[in-house]
């Protein structure tokens, strides 16, 4: 590697030489607000004298024979694009401005030292090449006979113009620019082929990680140390293929669900066989699959870009099956991301004929059933990470439906499937208002069983007894002399729950206002208003009964997986270990252990999407690699058993003792003993140390 400071006009004007962006680099970046950085620069260098060079950053590029049948020195930028494109576009609005020399410039200098290769061939002419619609506007600016490209790249277009009007704007300083231009430094990195590695040090460069996506080092990584004349086909016929499928969504950020990033998790998550990456550490999991399976590039891009097919079809609305397009909606509106490394494989079996596609719908819609029930009953989500992502290596492809039932069918403890009674219970019991899955789930209830659908989206959620009744003597008579205690109960269940256009009209009133009112219940075309047409009056019986007759139809949409028994018993592991549920904690049934613990547990579970929670016979454990804390439930009060060393824990409090001699129940370094609401957020800041100090390791 060889590596020289010098005057950024001095390093492009170098005869026959031609610097390429290769094709696995992502396409021009820059925004307004970079160039404008890059101005006011300029400006601040030119006019003062002390400063005799203002240093803008490296230019990486490759050195190597591959084009020796050229007379042009073709150089392979692996750094440094954007502030070299930037810069060009900057000499091309200078000598369009420009009439005279000025500065040392003039269009001609300008044209022939930085901007063309004199005597080059086609596209050997130009100093700079692009990658896709930048290449061609990019030659149509310093071109004129050149047309621009039907898909013009606006970045260039965008940028080339702002320099242009601050060029227009400052006329009469133009000389004063020029030395500005004059002053500006970088650092030329010339690599060899062969003795030094590419990609190591352009890792090293973006090891913030801000500059590049994941999905860019990714990109970059495959392509990177193929030869050249490769580097275009495998880059044209695999990875732009996905990211003209993903879209938008390619080069979103990585915390965004349904992009390239966690399609790559996924994958990985089943390449692995149902090791799930780090989502900030997707590129590095990439690179250690790549070198640990030793996999052939070609043989690498071809799956990817097989899966990234199948996934695209199910996040993006571009799956042609109706009836499968309509159930990937659903699971879409239910966010299930979760689910998609046992999606991709489902698709790809389907695809490959090892599925059928009525199993493959009954599959997908017991999914759905799995993630809808849940949430009504309100089960924390931190399981299903793992039980999707293990679910190929728990079932046998013989019997492909029979093994998805009897597998969720064995779920337990935060992985459990709902059965029909938790379902019905927590139809009728829970708070469906503020359940993020309640719009879907009154829109399939609207929509059950009909062809001609419901469109919801011009309605509102209605609360059939309103939310508030305080000063309502009509709603306090309607109710009875529990009036209170029925509405605090009933209030934002489903069975006082409906669709209406008319919420605002509605506002506080009378049920037989609601009734009867133009557009009221009577009128209403929703089958979900059907059963108040008709009836008296609306209080705790009529609530029960409404939502006795919508959970009827609950558990035919959301259908849980039926399997006879004989089956099932043949898929259980044949030592199969006793379970345990919060009811064989004693402490835990009622009083401040219960309070304490609900509460506790919620934030623990809360901390990562990946921590599990196991109940065992005298403790609660809650694990991300192993267990960070187990929560041993006692009369008035919890002992907490933290994974971590007693000098290696923050606790300016001192409740923390040291166990690490001591037998106990849990597997901690340190006890803590919770026994006040007081106290709660300091003993979860303990406990989150214990986390963070796993996921650290």
């Amino acid at each position: 590697m060889k590596a020289e400071a010098v005057e950024f006009l001095t390093f492009l004007n170098v005869q026959k030489t031609q610097f390429i962006i290769p094709p696995y680099q992502r396409t021009y970046s820059w925004d307004k607000e970079h160039c404008e950085k890059l101005w006011q620069d300029i400006e601040k260098i030119s006019t003062n004298e002390k400063i005799k060079a203002h240093f803008i950053g490296s230019i990486v590029y490759i050195k190597d024979d591959i084009y020796h049948q050229s007379s042009i020195n073709k150089l392979l930028v692996i750094d440094g694009q954007q502030r070299l494109t930037t810069l060009t576009l900057l000499l091309e609005a200078l000598r369009e401005i420009t009439n005279d020399e000025i500065g040392g410039f003039s269009q001609a200098e300008i044209r022939d030292y930085y901007l063309i290769n004199q005597y080059g061939k086609n596209e050997e002419k130009y100093k700079l090449i692009l990658t896709q619609n930048d290449k061609d506007t990019l030659i149509s600016l310093i071109d004129k006979d050149k047309a621009q490209p039907a898909q013009i790249s606006n970045k260039i277009k965008d940028n080339f113009e702002f320099f242009k009007k601050k060029l227009e704007q400052n006329k009469e300083k133009l000389e004063t620019i020029c030395k500005g231009i004059n002053k500006l430094l970088i650092i030329d990195v010339s690599l060899e082929r062969g003795k030094d590695d590419p990609q190591l040090i352009f890792e090293s460069m973006n090891s913030t990680g801000k500059d590049l996506s994941q999905a860019d080092l990714m990109r970059n990584y495959v392509l990177m140390d193929l030869p050249p004349e490769k580097q275009n086909g495998f880059y044209e016929k695999y990875w732009r293929i996905m990211e003209i499928e993903f879209g938008e969504n390619f080069n979103k950020d990585k915390q965004e669900k349904q992009s390239f990033d966690y399609f790559v998790r996924h994958y990985l998550t089943i390449k692995n066989e149902g090791k799930i990456p780090n989502l900030d550490k997707i590129y590095e999991s990439f690179k250690e699959y790549k070198q640990n399976k030793n996999i052939n590039t070609q043989d690498l891009l071809v799956d990817l870009q097989r899966y990234a097919h199948f996934y695209c079809a199910m996040a993006f609305k571009k799956e042609g099956d109706k009836e499968l397009f309509a159930i990937f909606e659903n699971l879409k509106a239910l966010d299930c991301e979760v689910a998609y490394p046992f999606l991709l494989e489902l698709y790809r079996d389907y695809k490959e004929n090892v599925l059928s596609k009525n199993d493959f719908l009954e599959i997908l819609k017991l999914i759905e059933s799995y993630i809808l029930r849940r949430a009504v009953c309100g089960i924390p989500t931190n399981a299903l990470n793992k039980v999707f992502a293990s679910f190929m290596k728990n079932i046998t492809k013989e019997r492909y439906l029979e093994g998805v039932k009897a597998y969720f069918n064995l779920q337990k403890g935060n992985a459990v499937f709902p059965n029909d009674k938790s379902f019905n219970e927590a139809l009728s019991e829970k708070d469906i208002y503020h359940n993020k899955k309640k719009i879907y789930l009154l829109d399939k209830l609207e929509n059950f069983d009909r062809k001609e659908k419901t469109s919801i989206n011009e309605y509102t959620i209605e609360h059939i007894m309103p939310q508030n009744i305080d000063n309502s003597i009509e709603w306090q008579n309607e109710l009875g002399e529990n009036w209170r205690e029925i509405h605090e109960k009933y209030l934002h269940t489903l069975g006082n729950l409906t669709f209406t256009g008319y919420n605002s009209e509605y506002s506080n009133k009378s049920f037989r206002e609601k009734q009867s009112m133009k557009g009221g219940f009577k009128e209403s075309p929703l089958r979900l208003n059907n059963g108040l047409k008709n009836i008296e009056s609306w209080n705790e019986t009529s609530i029960k009964q409404r939502v006795k007759e919508l959970a009827k139809d609950a558990l035919k949409i959301w259908a849980y997986p039926k399997i006879d028994k004989e089956n099932l018993e043949n898929y259980k592991p044949k030592k199969e270990q006793h379970t345990f549920t919060l009811d064989n904690h004693k402490h835990l049934q009622s009083g401040k252990s219960k309070e304490l613990f609900e509460i506790l547990r919620k934030e623990i579970l809360a901390l990562d999407e990946n921590v599990e929670e196991e109940i065992l016979k005298q403790y609660i454990a809650y694990k991300f690699d192993t267990n960070f804390v187990d929560i041993i439930p006692q009369q008035n009060r919890l002992k907490l058993s933290i994974n971590i060393y007693l000098d290696e824990l923050n606790d300016p409090k001192e409740l923390a003792r040291d166990v690490t001699n001591i037998g106990i129940w849990g597997n901690g370094k340190v006890e803590v003993i919770l026994d006040g609401m007081e106290k709660l957020p300091y003993c979860l800041g303990l406990i989150r140390q214990a986390l963070e100090k796993q996921q650290n390791d």
